[in-house]
């Protein structure tokens, strides 16, 4: 059984020198997006997809991820509490599935359960009103689900078990 963490490294590994990750946060209206800085230490919340057609959602999200130089997108997903896999897990690797039919940038999965709550939380003690954390959530969510990849890579402990 693979980890999460087991699964960052290699990726991290991976990655070309001078590109960046693109964190995602897949949801059924937008995709969050963030980037990492060239050195994988910190994620920066950047913007929001609107989703409509998955080829227009790929086409936007690609072209970011060229202008960006990405070389490795990490792609929330959203486990059930108890780690099993439900319809939005399934429809995340389903969306996973088409766009490595588009790309060669390689994708890896990150348990983002509780993300959104987290994301909310701080910004609801920032005090944020309803409309922008409404506007902002999804690239927060995003930069959380990278930071947390991120750390992974530097950690030198397992994470949290993968489903496969």
């Amino acid at each position: 059984m693979t980890t999460f963490a087991t699964e960052a490294r290699t990726a991290g590994l991976a990655l070309p020198k001078g590109r960046r990750m693109l964190g995602l946060d897949l949801g059924t209206k937008t995709i969050g997006m963030a980037t990492s800085d060239f050195t994988g230490q910190f994620a920066t919340a950047r913007e929001t997809i609107r989703r409509t057609k998955f080829t227009e959602d790929a086409k936007l999200l690609l072209a970011f991820a060229e202008k960006e130089q990405i070389g490795l997108l990490v792609l929330g997903l959203p486990l059930n509490m108890d780690g099993t896999e439900g319809p939005r897990a399934q429809a995340t690797r389903a969306f996973a599935r088409n766009l490595t039919r588009l790309t060669s940038i390689p994708i890896v999965y990150w348990d983002e359960r509780l993300s959104t709550v987290a994301v909310t939380r701080t910004m609801l003690e920032a005090d944020m009103s309803r409309a922008k954390r409404a506007e902002n959530v999804d690239k927060f969510a995003a930069a959380h689900i990278l930071q947390a990849f991120l750390d992974a890579l530097r950690s030198p402990q397992p994470d949290f078990p993968t489903a496969d």
